[in-house]
């Protein structure tokens, strides 16, 4: 009886040995969600590995989200959106691959669908706490937990909480953390958000809604919620920029507002939408925004004489000149 159970460990211990030399070891906790009335598909987690967003979150516009962790094949990503590209259902597309993986017992996968359907392993030799929960249009799923309350208060949250995707994605990484976490601590976090349906040109970057990664951090999660407060800035101030485009002056200048009070201590952003105004012959409205950007950070007073050869200002040297004089004196 020794024998065969000794028999037993070494096939274990192999198993696990071969599975670790095809894929890094990243155990953590994670969610994949769908919006019921957005569409959008996320993937969010939260790890004690280095880059953990660049292993465990995949997701493509109009097709679903997959996140692939314990020890990782990252093939679950690129196979897994692939087969539902191609018509499978997420439960179909993880049966799947399951099968032809004979390490399937030390993975753990989670898939979901642009229909909001939604499947989930995880194997036999996940190290404990480890354990998954299925919900409408969501699953979470965690291995090498402090204890085996941390999924279930994710799924907890997730349902409670409100806002946007973002929101509700963080929401669920709040309480796992707070639910005890990791049982190494932390160390790097991911979200992405795809849209609903591709606009046939991804690198444009409206298919990906939020792709943010926190490598590596003290408070990855802290660090980013910032990030997602960047994106959300960001995002307004390229709707304005596209609304100046369209002659919609005054719908712009109300996202620029709302970019400069999401990211106040960004300046540029302010900056770019004082060069808009003055670029459309708003100078007087430009002039105190300029005048608040240049008493803190001056330097930007040497880039605006550089921006009429790029067509960013009118080659109107009078104008240039009152511009600059807007910097403090030294």
């Amino acid at each position: 009886m020794r024998a065969i159970r000794l028999c037993a460990v070494a096939s274990v211990l192999a198993l696990v040995a071969a599975a670790a030399a095809a894929g890094p070891v990243v155990h953590t906790y994670s969610i994949v969600a769908r919006d019921a009335k957005t569409g959008e598909m996320g993937v969010a987690v939260q790890s004690h590995w280095f880059s953990v967003g660049s292993i465990v979150t995949w997701g493509e516009a109009g097709v679903g989200v997959v996140a692939t962790q314990s020890i990782v094949d990252p093939g679950y990503g690129g196979k897994g959106l692939d087969l539902m590209r191609r018509g499978a259902s997420a439960p179909e597309a993880l049966k799947q691959l399951l099968a032809a993986d004979t390490e399937r017992e030390v993975r753990q996968v989670a898939m979901l669908d642009a229909q909001g359907r939604v499947s989930a392993h995880t194997g036999s030799l996940c190290i404990a706490a480890a354990g998954h929960e299925i919900g409408a249009g969501y699953s979470v799923q965690a291995n090498i937990m402090a204890s085996d309350k941390v999924w279930p208060a994710m799924a907890a949250a997730f349902e409670k909480s409100t806002g946007d995707l973002a929101d509700r994605l963080l929401a669920a990484l709040d309480a796992a953390q707070a639910a005890g976490g990791d049982l190494r601590g932390r160390q790097a976090a991911a979200i992405l958000i795809v849209a609903p349906k591709s606009t046939g040109r991804p690198w444009a970057g409206a298919d990906r809604l939020f792709d943010l990664r926190v490598e590596d951090h003290p408070e990855p999660l802290v660090e980013l919620r910032r990030l997602v407060r960047l994106q959300r800035a960001y995002a307004h101030a390229n709707h304005g920029d596209e609304l100046v485009s369209q002659k919609k002056v005054d719908e712009a200048l109300k996202e620029y507002a709302a970019a400069a009070a999401l990211a106040p201590e960004i300046l540029e952003l302010p900056f770019w939408q004082a060069i808009t105004l003055v670029s459309i012959g708003r100078e007087a409205e430009a002039t105190p925004i300029l005048r608040k950007v240049l008493a803190k950070e001056p330097w930007w007073a040497d880039l605006i004489p550089r921006l009429p050869a790029a067509k960013q200002l009118p080659d109107d040297p009078a104008l240039i000149r009152r511009l600059v004089a807007l910097r403090p004196p030294k």
